[in-house]
């Protein structure tokens, strides 16, 4: 009898410590499919960051609030000039590269925005496309940034004259991105915004080459 009950007694301690590894186990399962729904439920803010990566609230500084706050501006104005460009420009060439600068620019300023709502920082409002003002005098300031009469006369230009007129004006916008996006690289902390302005110095320095040849030019600024 003595022997059915230690029996007994091993096949219960056995059951109990199989089912405390099975929710060990699921718990384990259940962290990690949690992170991953996080993760995946970031949208726009968490488009430069790696999957399932922790977001430190604290894991940003004054700097790169600037950097969003001046480069969704900032992008808005070369969004509105690349758009000028479907049926303004001659040259198949400066089209496609007017279509590359908003396909680049414009999830860039979805995740600035997505950054700057999580901070709890004032994300800038929208100009240019609803037909509100576009001059950029507010953000005159920024390096690169085109005043509302470049912008009217780039308005009213077709064919050659516009192509020539665009991409001389983009190269100096690029450049002023370029210098922008530098600051933050040196300055910031978040190291999503960081990686952003990482791919913006590649990416517009090799479109200034490229604009930089069409316009016969031999070499950009650094």
């Amino acid at each position: 009898m003595s022997s059915s009950i230690r029996t007994l007694a091993r096949r219960a301690a056995l059951v109990a410590a199989t089912g405390a590894a099975a929710l060990v186990l699921a718990a384990c399962g259940g962290d990690g499919a949690d992170r991953a729904a996080g993760g995946a439920g970031h949208g726009d803010a968490g488009s430069h960051a790696p999957a399932g990566s922790p977001s430190p609230a604290g894991a940003h500084n004054p700097q790169d609030v600037a950097f969003a706050q001046g480069m969704i501006p900032h992008h808005r104005q070369a969004l509105e000039m690349a758009r000028l460009a479907a049926d303004r420009a001659s040259s198949g060439t400066v089209k496609d590269l007017a279509k590359r600068i908003e396909k680049a620019q414009d999830p860039e300023i979805r995740t600035m925005s997505g950054w700057l709502k999580t901070w709890g920082e004032k994300v800038p409002e929208g100009t240019g496309a609803g037909g509100t003002d576009h001059s950029g005098s507010g953000h005159s300031g920024m390096p690169g940034m085109m005043c509302g009469e470049d912008m009217a006369a780039l308005e009213k230009l077709t064919g050659k004259a516009f192509d020539v007129q665009f991409l001389t004006m983009m190269v100096e916008h690029h450049e002023g991105a370029v210098e922008m996006a530098g600051t933050e690289r040196s300055k910031g902390r978040h190291t999503a915004a960081k990686a952003m302005a990482d791919d913006i110095v590649t990416a517009q320095n090799a479109e200034i080459s490229e604009m930089n040849k069409l316009l016969g030019r031999s070499e950009s600024k650094s």
